[in-house]
């Protein structure tokens, strides 16, 4: 495949071009930087080509909102092919280490998330009820299930789906029709040169409700923040957003918005070392695992799902954890 690269990058009227493979995401594609000419990366999507249609579409509204994304200087829907600005190799988790504030990169990012909600979300696959069902019930599947091997009594499959029920109309209950990038955490908003942050992995953009990203960021599966810290980025938010509502409120829509999502993430994370062969995502549900846990545990309502899963938390007491508080 890199001859194959090579030779459509000289189509582009570059010489000779060198590649350098970089770490990819959990995707189907990869990634390359070019280390000669002027530089660049290079997304190879070859495998999944019907991402790219989306990824065009979504970076095109960004940039249209004046969201900040790795400039698209050249692509081929045909072959898979996308070449891209080079931001360099600074992510917001870079940021996130013993001897660094953060906390003004984390400013930004919650400014950026206020603008990236200003984009249009017309046309885009809507977070209904049916996708948040959908989306929590790959933990059942894979997590409790294939990975865990727990065999469910009927009464606890009931259970699920109630407590699963709830958690999508507690999320359905906040305002809607807002961007959903999806995925707006650390591993995807980078630096560049000036400090500016910088939006990556956008293409699986939909619809939906407007706490989702905000808990993407700040109830990150690789970070984790002290709850003085949390609550000031929840607040700032809503006050950026001019929202007019109680501020109990606002973190009941977030926390179950982030139950949904954790909920979901632990069924990826098993889904990816399992099916994929990605076990390194594994070091990753600790984390997942209990800030579900911590969250559940403050409504009365989720009793029995957090008693459903901290009959598993066991396995994961003592499981490395990829975690920075600050």
């Amino acid at each position: 495949m890199h001859n194959v690269l090579k030779e459509w990058l000289a189509s582009l009227g570059i010489e000779e071009p060198e590649l350098q493979s970089l770490h990819g995401d959990a995707s189907a594609r990869s990634y390359y930087r070019l280390t000669n000419s002027d530089g660049g990366i290079v997304m190879d999507a070859s495998a999944a080509k019907e991402s790219l249609p989306s990824f065009m579409d979504v970076g095109k509204r960004l940039t249209d909102a004046n969201v900040r994304i790795p400039t698209i200087r050249s692509y081929d829907l045909e072959k898979g092919f996308v070449f891209l600005e080079d931001i360099g190799s600074t992510h917001l988790l870079d940021k996130c280490v013993e001897g660094v504030d953060a906390r003004p990169y984390y400013d930004k990012a919650i400014e950026t998330l206020v603008q990236l909600q200003t984009t249009s979300s017309e046309g885009l696959e809507p977070y209904d009820e049916s996708f948040l069902l959908q989306e929590m019930n790959l933990m059942t599947e894979w997590y409790l299930k294939a990975y865990l091997d727990t065999t469910l009594e009927c009464l606890e499959g009931r259970m699920l789906l109630g407590s699963f029920s709830l958690i999508a109309k507690e999320v359905l209950s906040q305002p809607q029709g807002i961007f959903v990038h999806r995925d707006y955490h650390a591993r995807n908003l980078m630096l560049d040169s000036h400090d500016e942050i910088v939006v990556i992995d956008f293409q699986d953009a939909r619809e939906g409700a407007l706490t989702y990203d905000l808990v993407s960021l700040l109830r990150d599966a690789y970070v984790k923040l002290d709850r003085r810290e949390l609550r000031r980025l929840i607040l700032l938010f809503k006050e950026l957003k001019g929202l007019d509502v109680e501020d109990e409120t606002f973190i009941r829509w977030f926390d179950f918005t982030g139950l949904q999502r954790h909920i979901k993430i632990l069924g990826i994370f098993a889904r990816l070392a399992i099916r994929d062969g990605k076990k390194n995502y594994l070091q990753d549900i600790p984390l997942t695992l209990k800030y579900i846990l911590e969250v559940g545990q403050k409504y009365p309502e989720l009793d029995g799902l957090i008693a459903l899963l901290k009959s598993q938390y066991g396995e994961f007491k003592d499981a490395p954890v990829t975690m920075r508080i600050f």
